[in-house]
């Protein structure tokens, strides 16, 4: 027996991260990351440490998304 409240929760959740992941790729349409970075970085936004620090971690995930990758033929 399913619970009202655990419907309605269901309904308003469905698939948050895939929403938002949609509404970042439509505002990158068109724009350049690097640029993007390297503006960051002269506005101070963003510091050479915390960058050095996200193209580490990114490193250390590469792998894990390459398997999604593959295991959904992307």
């Amino acid at each position: 027996m399913s619970s009202s409240l655990y419907n309605s929760m269901g309904r308003r959740t469905q698939n948050p991260i895939g929403g938002q992941f949609q509404q970042f790729m439509g505002q990158m349409q068109g724009k350049n990351p690097q640029e993007m970075i390297n503006q960051m970085l002269t506005s101070g936004q963003l510091s050479q440490q915390q960058l050095n620090a996200i193209q580490q971690r990114a490193q250390q995930i590469a792998p894990m998304l390459n398997g999604m990758k593959n295991m959904f033929g992307f």
